[in-house]
């Protein structure tokens, strides 16, 4: 789960983290109030929605006036922002946070995440802030330096002291640096954080740092013990297919492809999204329905796939260890009969309680292509749909 980066600031706030000050804003009258509040002379109007790069696609103006403030918010406030990681379609702005403008002296990257390769919480610390961070490691691998922290000791001031060394800060800013690293650690842990962001954190002018942005992800799995954290979620920052998916338990990820896909178990899911590129359509979703599916979760994911109108044809490969292929095929019939079958279906079953399952789908009346393995259904539901277009 995401928040807003003036939700994060609040939430690191909490742990000692040193952030701008700034207020939140709904409507043109809250932004105008929240910078009278500030009182600074430079105001910083920022597009709140859950995409990095809002300032290469105009989500984000310093001014130094109320009356500009006024006018960005208004400006801002229901537009469609679209940055390189919106895609296209791009993202309505329905939140903004204004911040008091910060003397910035230098620009440093520094994020925190779990290290699955050493099952160690690592940051990532860089000279180079304010840029592409992908960018930096593919063409200056040695300007990111990675710090491991042991889960026997957890933090200790050495670890700062290494961050600190690794962004070239020194005297003052080094016992910063380490308060700094320290609360940004705690805050990680305490919350079950998957991703903690800061590009960029900032050494200003008068010698502070400051985390000038800050993006959190949390373990959608933890957030049941994190009431407050969950509160902070906004739907309208979510596909509306994946709201419904959760809802049922279901793992779901829509993409922008045209092959809807149904399938159980991570592992299968992934291998039939790759085979269906392989072959020349692209994947419009990861779906996983799970090993203990019930009939109500499948007909779920199977509406859930048929609402998207970029789909054009669906494979659904269950290959049953838990899962019961007849479970599948109850769900498939229920979910057709209640929504509507417009596009070509591939059903690929193997495993427990097989030949009812395709009995079931048989005498269904359905328009059902069989397929014998993944590759077999891979093709046949790239050719269906090449065939109905």
């Amino acid at each position: 789960m995401n928040i807003h980066e003036y939700q994060a600031k609040e939430l690191l706030r909490q742990f000692g983290v040193p952030t701008g000050r700034g207020l939140p804003a709904f409507t043109v009258e809250e932004a105008v109030a929240a910078a009278e509040k500030l009182g600074s002379p430079v105001f910083v109007v920022k597009a709140q929605i859950h995409a990095g790069g809002r300032g290469k696609g105009g989500g984000v103006k310093v001014v130094k006036s109320l009356d500009d403030v006024r006018r960005e918010a208004g400006r801002m406030l229901g537009m469609t922002l679209v940055t390189p990681q919106t895609g296209p379609q791009g993202r309505i702005v329905n939140r903004l946070y204004i911040e008091e403008g910060s003397p910035i002296a230098r620009e440093l990257y520094l994020s925190c995440l779990v290290d699955r390769a050493t099952s160690r919480v690592a940051f990532i610390a860089s000279t180079e802030g304010g840029m592409d961070i992908e960018q930096v490691a593919h063409d200056t691998p040695d300007k990111i330096a990675t710090i491991r922290v042991d889960p026997a000791t957890g933090y200790f001031p050495y670890v700062g002291r290494d961050i600190a060394a690794a962004l070239r800060l020194e005297g003052d800013l080094q016992k910063q640096c380490v308060a700094m690293v320290g609360g940004l650690y705690n805050a990680f842990i305490a919350k079950d954080m998957s991703l903690l962001e800061i590009n960029p954190l900032v050494v200003t002018e008068d010698g502070k740092l400051l985390c000038l942005d800050a993006k959190i992800n949390f373990d959608s799995n933890a957030l049941y013990r994190h009431k407050d954290v969950l509160a902070m979620r906004d739907e309208s920052e979510e596909d509306a297919k994946e709201i419904e998916a959760s809802k049922f338990d279901l793992s779901y990820i829509a993409l922008d492809g045209n092959i809807g896909c149904m399938v159980n178990g991570a592992g299968l899911a992934m291998a039939t999204m790759d085979i269906i590129k392989l072959y020349g359509a692209r994947p419009a979703n990861f779906l996983d329905v799970g090993g203990g599916a019930t009939r109500e979760k499948v007909t779920a994911a199977f509406k859930i796939i048929t609402s998207d109108p970029q789909v054009e044809g669906i494979l659904v490969n269950i290959f049953g260890g838990i899962m019961r292929c007849d479970i599948i095929a109850e769900g498939v019939i229920a979910a057709v009969k209640e929504v509507g079958l417009e596009v070509p279906l591939v059903v690929r079953l193997e495993g427990t309680n097989v030949e009812l399952g395709r009995k079931i789908l048989n005498e269904s009346g359905l328009n059902v292509i069989a397929a014998n393995d993944l590759d077999d259904a891979a093709k046949k539901v790239v050719a269906a749909v090449k065939e109905a277009a």
